[in-house]
């Protein structure tokens, strides 16, 4: 069950759309609610996402076990983020969450703790773990640093009146796509591996995967890919014409500007305060990183994300 926003009643809020619809697109100024996150002041709204709380001694070497992170000796209040992998090493779950020493609190997807509870619980066995919803009491909220705060969903008004401005979905999604971090489930889908997407890159904040852990399910391919390198797709931003007053509908396909077939689909897109429209997109690895392309029948021109060559997250910070 997804909850609407308290927060959508403040002055100016405009809701989402799809799953993004409980929580405020922005509250009346994209740009300037984009530049305060930049300056580090401020909050976005994330109460929309579900959130899980993992309890148990046997918690950490459990999640160690069946996930492409490092759990084991996880030190209390450190995030990070995780992935569950099917066999052949394609991604089915992602979250992200903290330890504070008695249970691991995690949130995901709007919609997708269902899935991923099921999945746990039925990977228990004799395991001491207990696994549970939250999402109707904990709300998620983004701080500019980079961390979430984990609010209880009650107290959500009074958080958002001492950790203000808020600033909207639309503007933590232009800043989140210009950096180049994928969303699951917009930006993936049930083909993707990590190494195409960047999920691999350690000095990274989203990175997901651990390289020096032991086995996991699909760790075969990940390994073999990251060690082999020639990812079968590469994750790229998207610079967009902005002679068109729209954005690419999401999953449209990506051609050559030259002419041919498809190499690929666009994700997620949005309104940056600086680079003006992008997207990021899954494109085929052999795809010339030089050429022009056309995004729903806007020109695009390519900012690599990850290294063909290699599949790892390399774009210089800014």
């Amino acid at each position: 069950m997804t909850y609407a926003s308290p927060l959508l009643a403040l002055p100016g809020a405009v809701a989402g759309d799809g799953i993004d619809a409980a929580v405020a697109a922005h509250y009346g100024s994209l740009f300037g609610e984009q530049r305060s996150l930049v300056a580090g002041e401020g909050f976005v709204d994330l109460s929309h996402r579900d959130v899980l709380r993992i309890s148990g001694p046997d918690r950490l070497t459990w999640l160690h076990a069946l996930t492409t992170q490092f759990f084991e000796g996880l030190e209390p209040g450190r995030w990070v983020t995780a992935l569950v992998l099917s066999p052949q090493g394609h991604v089915e779950h992602a979250f992200a969450g903290l330890d504070d020493g008695a249970a691991f609190t995690a949130h995901t997807e709007p919609g997708r703790a269902a899935a991923l509870i099921a999945h746990l619980e039925r990977m228990k066995f004799m395991t001491r773990v207990e696994v549970e919803d939250l999402t109707a009491d904990l709300a998620v909220a983004w701080r500019p640093s980079g961390k979430y705060d984990l609010v209880p969903r009650e107290q959500l008004s009074t958080y958002a009146e001492a950790a203000g401005p808020a600033a909207g979905l639309w503007a933590f999604e232009a800043l989140r796509i210009a950096r180049g971090e994928p969303r699951f489930g917009l930006d993936t889908d049930d083909r993707t591996i990590p190494n195409e997407v960047g999920w691999l890159a350690s000095d990274e904040p989203w990175s997901a995967v651990h390289m020096d852990k032991g086995c996991y399910r699909g760790q075969e391919t990940v390994a073999r890919v990251h060690n082999l390198g020639r990812p079968p797709r590469r994750l790229t931003l998207l610079h967009l014409d902005g002679s068109e007053n729209r954005l690419p509908t999401a999953g449209s396909e990506i051609v050559p500007a030259a002419g041919g077939r498809s190499v690929g689909n666009v994700g997620s897109s949005a309104r940056h305060h600086e680079y003006g429209p992008i997207a990021l997109g899954l494109l085929k690895r052999n795809t010339d990183v030089t050429a022009e392309l056309v995004v729903d029948g806007m020109p695009a021109a390519q900012e690599v994300m990850v290294d063909p060559e290699i599949g790892l997250h390399f774009r210089p910070q800014r």
